[in-house]
């Protein structure tokens, strides 16, 4: 195992900046997934951790071992990409020792190292087949055996499962879950996808325009999100966001104006003026049947479109001119298929945002508070 350190690390091509002032460390035996925008970074972050792209400033450090200027090879790093990259005229046996032949390693090693390997994957009734015999979850099980063999201080992935029909890539979200308990080594994700992300990760790095958003447990991202942008990325079927004024405001509060709903929220109003507008975040979640309780918001929308999940039924329509998706808070609550309908939300579960994208913090009463 290893801990990763990134301090100021920057990526340009010329003057065309890519990422910048990237500061980030994990800890031995993380699981830790980069999550973005296409273009956003997250590829080139792995790739100048595993050496394959230069870094343009900042350092880098692996085991506390400032890695900047070494190659690829030397930095002890399993690497698993979105291209199984197997060899196709050798078995999965040959497969699997191939690294280890290139680096010269004993006949009795390399079979002791394949068999573990294998074995850890559930793929030895597959070593001596050829790749093309093989399933796409298999051959991304080999990939990542090859990986292993190498016995490397830290993993990287690089969107492995985007290859992969559904069923599979719920199947390999298992297995490489799995495969961190059992051998403990840090691992570093890449994956467009924020489902893999929150079902995988101990921590997630939200980046965006090639500067990190956020950093957090799936838990706090989804709860506690830090700007809208991470709030409407992380979360499935996404945040709403309704934009309301600001009545007034103190140190523990906001009233907010919503059509002509009113309510006061527990956020800190300190960092906006009266008037101001200001965006609401409501998970689909989040929505409940209105009990009366004055510590909910009531929230009118005319429904287009009902979607039945079995497990769940998801309304889709408008509320003040924006697009919102409500999750039913009863099976039977709305049975046509149009039509006005009010939902509620708690006011402690509501998220405001402020014109700098940025979350008004929730206010936390003191201890002492009763």
């Amino acid at each position: 195992m290893a801990d990763v350190q990134l301090d100021g690390i920057r990526k340009a091509y010329g003057s065309l900046e890519i990422l910048r002032d990237i500061d980030l460390e994990i800890e031995h035996g993380e699981f830790v997934v980069f999550v973005g925008p296409s273009g956003s970074g997250k590829s080139t972050l792995l790739r100048m951790i595993g050496g394959l792209e230069h870094i343009s400033g900042g350092t880098l450090k692996i085991d506390s071992r400032v890695v900047n200027r070494v190659d690829a090879a030397d930095r002890n790093l399993g690497m698993v990409f979105q291209s199984y990259a197997l060899y196709p005229h050798l078995s999965v046996r040959d497969n699997l020792a191939f690294p280890l032949r290139m680096a010269k390693a004993r006949k009795e090693e390399i079979a002791v190292k394949v068999g573990n390997a294998a074995k850890l994957l559930q793929i030895e009734h597959l070593l001596d087949r050829k790749p093309k015999q093989l399933s796409g979850g298999q051959r991304q099980r080999v990939a990542i055996g090859r990986a292993i063999v190498r016995e490397p201080k830290v993993f990287l992935f690089d969107e492995p499962l985007s290859n992969l029909d559904t069923e599979l890539r719920v199947q390999m979200r298992v297995q490489i879950a799995k495969l961190h308990r059992q051998l403990g080594n840090t691992m570093i994700y890449v994956t467009h996808d924020q489902v893999e992300a929150m079902t995988m990760a101990d921590k997630i790095v939200v980046l965006k325009d090639g500067r990190i958003e956020q950093v957090g447990s799936p838990h706090d991202l989804y709860h506690k999100p830090a700007t809208q942008f991470v709030a409407g990325f992380i979360g499935s079927p996404r945040m709403n966001f309704l934009p309301c004024k600001v009545k007034s405001r103190n140190e523990s509060q906001v009233e907010i104006e919503l059509g002509s709903n009113g309510r006061w929220l527990p956020v800190d109003g300190r960092g906006v003026g009266q008037g101001a507008t200001v965006m609401l975040g409501i998970r689909p979640d989040d929505f409940i049947a209105p009990s009366g309780n004055p510590g909910e918001l009531l929230i009118d929308i005319e429904v287009d479109f009902v979607e039945h999940l079995g497990s769940a039924t998801y309304l889709y329509g408008t509320a003040l001119g924006e697009n919102v998706v409500a999750r039913s808070p009863d099976d039977h609550f709305h049975v046509g298929r149009q039509g006005p309908i009010s939902l509620a939300i708690a006011a402690s579960d509501c998220h405001v945002f402020g014109s700098d994208g940025k979350a008004l913090p929730r206010f936390q009463a003191p201890k002492s508070w009763s």
